[in-house]
């Protein structure tokens, strides 16, 4: 999830397995759900994960209930686009919060700033933690402390069709020029379009931002970034992809519209993360699924780059169930466990003896996916980060629509940026 605010949905359908039929927020015993050393009562998870994975993580939940009979996991599948507001409304109207949620990489800070988040340190829901990869510790601290466990790490990474490419008789672009200049080729000789470009969503800019050489902020210095000539080549980009009809794009539904485009062999390339793999073969076009080939993001004009997502769990500060809390992070954040979610998923792990597994090691997706994790660009955690990405999306919407020009739309983003971050320059 997915990382970025990927795959905003219309609706706040609201899935929920009810492994135990209790109310939410816990309500364990007295003393916090640990009596007599063994832990009881109720934890209720929240998982945002998508329709591909979300089998797996219930099952994982039902893992924890055998290891701990006394406990009982509710479980709820939250759609991705509707999970940070439904948490922000119950955890600030004090009703309805989960005991632990799947927090996406950008959510950790702003939620800790709130008070909704319990810190972990010295808890026994961080455990092992010098096992850990150093850059998917960097989105679970706040003010010097942690407030959550990482569990899986992405970036994202140029999906393309074998097939469409080889009838094309085209390489796989490293640039987007060589994309843009592959594309009448792709049409002539195979009727795809060459790429699905997601204009709907922020998190899908920063590849055009950072191929630039640019940045959204720098953190450290407080300075805005994304008004500089970096951002404006940046929206000129997207703008010209989908102008010379070398891409196609939506306003809405990218990431439902992007996937379908890609499975029906409608598009040869799309950029996206490990969490659409399994969604991607499922489709006509990669029945052979020796047909969905990987690369990296293609770069601008000056370098090469793609965020790095991920997915973590926090405990909710007003659980009523700590300790069960703690302990099924703990289980999640597993080694064990995350092994199983690669084996199953080709989700990428946040503890590096997990990497060492043979099944893991030969994961034909690790292979490419992890050298890019660990050169993807580390975003701002910072409590504003998230809210970072809505004045992108309103500015790429305005340019791909005509509505502005990539001049104004930078200067614009960097307008709304210092009102929001009022120590930047």
């Amino acid at each position: 999830m997915r990382r970025g605010i990927r795959g905003v949905t219309a609706t706040a359908l609201v899935a929920g397995l009810a492994l135990a039929a209790t109310a939410c927020g816990g309500g364990g015993s007295g003393d916090g759900g640990n009596s007599g050393g063994e832990l009881s009562g109720t934890v209720t998870f929240w998982d945002t994960s998508n329709d591909a994975e979300k089998a797996t993580y219930r099952k994982l939940a039902e893992g924890f209930q055998k290891q701990h009979p006394k406990v009982r996991v509710k479980y709820v599948n939250v759609p991705f686009g509707d999970a940070n507001a439904k948490f922000k409304n119950a955890a600030g109207g004090n009703s309805g919060a989960p005991d632990v949620m799947r927090t996406e990489v950008a959510w950790v800070a702003d939620f800790a700033n709130l008070g909704y988040l319990a810190p972990l340190d010295g808890t026994p829901a961080l455990d092992t933690t010098d096992d850990y990869l150093p850059q998917a510790v960097g989105s679970t601290k706040f003010k010097g402390k942690t407030y959550a466990a990482p569990q899986v790490i992405d970036t994202l990474g140029l999906f393309y069709n074998k097939k469409l490419l080889k009838d094309a008789g085209v390489e796989v672009p490293k640039t987007f020029d060589e994309l843009a200049k592959a594309a009448k080729k792709i049409k002539a000789k195979t009727g795809a379009t060459a790429l699905y470009l997601r204009g709907d969503d922020p998190y899908w800019f920063l590849p055009y931002l950072y191929g630039e050489g640019g940045d959204m902020v720098n953190a450290r210095d407080k300075v805005v970034e994304i008004d500089d000539g970096a951002g404006v080549k940046a929206f000129k980009t997207i703008k010209d992809l989908v102008d010379s009809k070398a891409a196609v794009t939506d306003a809405t539904d990218g990431q439902e519209n992007q996937l379908k485009a890609l499975k029906d062999g409608d598009v040869a390339m799309a950029v996206d993360g490990p969490w659409d793999i399994e969604g991607a073969r499922a489709g006509k076009a990669f029945q052979d699924k020796k047909n969905l080939g990987v690369a990296p993001v293609p770069g601008g004009s000056s370098a090469q780059g793609s965020p790095q997502g991920g997915w973590n769990l926090s405990v909710y500060a007003g659980s009523k169930n700590l300790q069960a809390s703690y302990a099924f992070v703990k289980y999640m954040s597993s080694a064990k466990v995350q092994q199983e979610t690669n084996e199953k998923l080709s989700l990428l792990p946040t503890r590096k003896s997990v990497y060492d597994v043979p099944a893991v090691k030969n994961n034909e997706m690790v292979k490419f996916f992890k050298p890019a994790v660990d050169g993807a660009v580390q975003r701002p955690w910072i409590a504003e980060g998230n809210s970072l990405f809505e004045p992108i999306k309103v500015q790429m919407n305005k340019v791909l629509t005509g509505a502005a020009t990539p001049e104004q739309a930078a200067k614009a983003t960097g307008n709304a940026y210092r009102k929001l971050l009022k120590d930047y320059k």
